[in-house]
């Protein structure tokens, strides 16, 4: 039997909650070795007692013997009174003191201690409300790693989308819908997978599955770039349908066109198809543990997939076709290839006409001296002509 431990953990942001008094609990999204993720909330007065806790079990590695031999991370005491300001700013200690934690041998990392702290408890799945009270507001911590926590400023209002037909979940990381089902988005991937929650059920859906409420979402999609990424094939694919590309391991392909279901529009010399945007990587980017343990989840579904769709608007969500694809990306290289050799034929003809300026430039002829300037230096002989 395969022992439990934890991959990760992902500090999702914080919660202000009014239920039963005003207080804070810290998002965390759990990541276990048999690639289940559950999402959990902590006070940080249950973080810093288990910490406390864990000091005492290993004494050696938290320093208490010989400072010198400490290897279990610091964590500050909690203030007497916690506001949103604290809360706010102790979400990047919080994140290193999580790394860290992971990060130290196994019978620290792996032991009952720390796998029994971040289990999903009760409260986790249904937290007590009362509705005659404020909802909870949600902060998330920045995706942009340029950005500071500090920049948080708000509340992060949840983005509500609802489910256009039924979805079966196929592991238990992830969540069922109906149809109909409003589901608040905590988070969106590019894979295709978004992790939201649907009153007290959290779990990640195939973004194909949902739509926003004001519209269909290909306004929230970006255009397409014909002049295409550089990508690496991860993970290869074989193509189910015909508007899809089969790819190998280590191809080389360029991404045109980001589509929020997770699968993108790739081109390969001529050919142009969709690709699971998972099993692809960046060119130059560093492979990354987390995403290739990601990239053994299944993708997504294609929203061309799913039957018995039933949506709110009447509009119907634009796609373009592969052939559109095809034609625009042809263009382009070619307006682009003319571009270049235009380019190219300008510099030639530029340094053509720089060579024949040079060689044809001629001595600069003096200006002729004036009479009184002749008469001052020149000979006597000189002299009498001018006069």
């Amino acid at each position: 039997m395969e022992d439990t431990y934890i991959r990760h953990v992902e500090l999702l942001g914080f919660e202000k909650r009014f239920f039963p008094s005003q207080h804070y609990v810290y998002m965390f999204l759990v990541k276990w070795q048999d690639l289940t993720e559950k999402l959990v909330y902590r006070k940080f007065t249950e973080i810093y007692e288990f910490h406390k806790s864990l000091k005492e079990m290993f004494p050696i590695e938290s320093g208490d013997i010989n400072i010198e031999n400490r290897i279990i991370p610091h964590l500050p005491a909690p203030k007497w009174f916690d506001g949103h300001r604290s809360t706010q700013n102790r979400q990047g200690t919080l994140t290193e003191y999580c790394y860290t934690l992971l990060n130290l041998p196994h019978k620290i990392s792996r032991c009952s201690h720390v796998l029994n702290f971040f289990k999903v408890r009760p409260d986790d799945l249904n937290p007590p409300t009362d509705s005659h009270i404020k909802k909870p507001e949600t902060y998330l911590v920045p995706k942009d790693s340029k950005k500071n926590v500090a920049d948080i400023t708000g509340p992060i209002i949840l983005q509500t989308y609802r489910a256009i037909a039924d979805y079966e979940k196929n592991s238990g990381s992830e969540m069922a819908l109906k149809t109909g089902d409003m589901a608040e988005v905590v988070e969106k991937s590019e894979s295709g997978w978004w992790f939201c929650q649907v009153k007290n059920k959290r779990g990640w859906v195939p973004a194909a599955y949902l739509e926003p409420m004001e519209g269909p979402d290909e306004s929230e999609e970006q255009d397409p770039n014909y002049a295409g990424e550089l990508y690496v094939v991860r993970k290869g694919y074989t193509g189910a349908e015909d508007d899809e590309l089969t790819l190998k391991e280590g191809d080389a392909i360029e991404v045109i066109h980001k589509l929020l279901d997770g699968w993108w529009v790739v081109r390969k010399e001529e050919i142009t198809g969709y690709y699971p945007s998972m099993y692809l990587q960046k060119s130059g980017e560093e492979n990354n543990p987390v995403k290739n343990e990601l990239r053994n989840r299944g993708a997504p579904p294609r929203r061309s997939t799913i039957r018995n769709v039933k949506s709110i608007h009447n509009q119907s969500r634009k796609q373009i076709s592969q052939e559109t694809y095809r034609r625009n990306s042809k263009k382009y290289r070619k307006t682009k290839s003319q571009t270049n050799l235009q380019n190219k034929s300008n510099m030639i003809r530029e340094t053509n006409e720089t060579v024949e300026n040079v060689s044809k430039a001629q001595p600069a002829v003096p200006p002729r001296p004036s009479k009184d300037l002749i008469m001052n230096r020149c000979t006597e002989s000189t002299k009498s002509k001018v006069k």
